[in-house]
């Protein structure tokens, strides 16, 4: 503990502040889901988010390398703290509008992209090399309490005080988590950064050059890139199938959320409690399996609030434990220098996908599904099967993507078994 002090400070408030950011993301979806009613308005805002994130991020991490990583971690809270006080001020005055959220959610997109590789380092400077598996189950468990309390904590500040409870609460944690990261979090700079020598564009290119080197992580990156594209069009649907069922609504919906962060926050404490795996590559490959050939079939064949929740029991209980092996591999493979960049560049790899998924998903549903599951008659089998109304199209992607990522994950496996061979002492 005497260790890691400055870490689960840092890792404490920030975690904190994510959860307010989460609630008012989590109110906002909600304002946009009833003022449009279109899955695809919706999945836009995160197509946004995610935009700049994947142009910008593989320059960015040069930028991190050479830049002070605490002074730009504060620089951008502050900027997202103040696109939150601007939405703040839009719904104060009844000016709120999709676009605005576009835009805002596209800022704080930027900010993040900056951030991020910032923020890992400084997490890999903090942390000593013994403890990074027990760090990353910290960060998983923050995630999962995040998203466990996101639905329930933003629902009742929601009904005590409207949507300006819950971002004057986002804008509190903010303040707590900025104040301690100014006056009491040191972070020791890697050795070899900050040089100058290297252009921009010759340091973002060094980081694609060393992850080419590294077969076992590249391929590890576009193995996730797959997940990541069935996952966004998973979220696109999910409150678009759920807020639409008979036995849906917006209390469904925080349920089913409840038991994603439920089952996230046990998988945070197996990360952190179990023993390295003899392949950590497998035990990524194994918990994606499961993940991906349980959830969206249970959700795509039921109109049960039970099944639905068990699902995302299913769904999630492993995902924590497959990201607490991957942070491991990569903390423990790439040079703390490099780090900005390298990680820079597996986002623009990895999450790419995510706002193709959202985009494809949400017009998926609005165009195709939804049109063609409303000509479906009623007894036929596809109404047997993904139910009738509004809602069976979404259900039918489900069973869509369930099939995809069973086959992302068993060929992946297979291309990754060859690599576990020629690379022990990384798997």
């Amino acid at each position: 503990m005497k260790k890691l002090k400055s870490y689960i400070l840092l890792w404490s408030t920030q975690s904190l502040s994510a959860l307010g950011s989460c609630m008012t993301s989590y109110a906002l979806v909600l304002w946009l889901y009833k003022y449009s009613g279109s899955a695809l308005e919706t999945a836009l805002l995160t197509v946004c988010s995610y935009a700049p994130y994947v142009l910008m991020s593989i320059f960015a991490g040069a930028l991190s390398d050479k830049w002070n990583k605490k002074r730009t971690m504060l620089i951008c809270d502050l900027f997202a703290a103040s696109t939150t006080a601007a939405a703040f001020l839009l719904i104060k005055a009844d000016a709120l509008r999709p676009y605005h959220l576009y835009i805002i959610n596209a800022l704080n997109g930027l900010m993040n992209t900056v951030q991020q590789p910032a923020s890992e380092v400084a997490a890999t400077q903090l942390t000593p090399k013994e403890c990074y598996q027990k760090t990353s189950g910290l960060r998983s468990l923050s995630q999962s309490l995040n998203s466990l309390l996101t639905p329930v904590l933003a629902t009742m500040l929601f009904a005590f005080g409207g949507i300006f409870a819950v971002i004057v609460t986002d804008l509190l944690t903010f303040s707590a988590a900025f104040t301690v990261l100014l006056l009491f979090i040191h972070i020791p700079e890697p050795k070899n950064s900050g040089e100058k020598s290297e252009s921009l564009l010759s340091s973002a290119k060094s980081g694609l050059e060393w992850l080419k080197g590294c077969p076992v992580v590249l391929k590890l990156i576009f193995f996730l890139a797959g997940i990541n594209l069935i996952a966004s069009a998973y979220n696109s649907a999910l409150p678009a199938m759920i807020l639409s069922k008979p036995a849906g609504g917006e209390t469904t919906l925080g349920t089913v959320n409840f038991f994603v962060g439920a089952a996230a926050l046990a998988g945070s404490l197996i990360a952190s409690l179990s023993p390295a795996p003899k392949s950590r590559v497998r035990a990524i490959c194994l918990a994606l399996f499961f993940s991906m050939s349980t959830e969206n079939f249970m959700l795509a064949f039921s109109d049960s609030p039970v099944i639905w929740c068990a699902g995302a029991v299913c769904g999630w209980l492993f995902i924590p434990y497959m990201g607490a092996n991957l942070d491991v591999i990569l903390r423990s493979t790439i040079p703390a220098d490099m780090q900005g960049r390298v990680f820079s560049c597996r986002n623009t790899l990895q999450f790419f996908t995510i706002p193709v998924g959202y985009l494809s998903g949400g017009i998926l549903i609005d165009k195709v599904l939804e049109p063609y599951m409303a000509g479906v008659p009623a007894g036929s089998p596809l109404s047997l099967l993904f139910g009738s109304g509004k809602g069976s199209g979404a259900a039918m992607l489900f069973a869509i993507l369930g099939a995809a990522g069973v086959a992302v994950c068993v060929i992946f496996s297979l291309l990754l078994r060859k690599e576990e061979h020629r690379n022990k002492h990384i798997c």
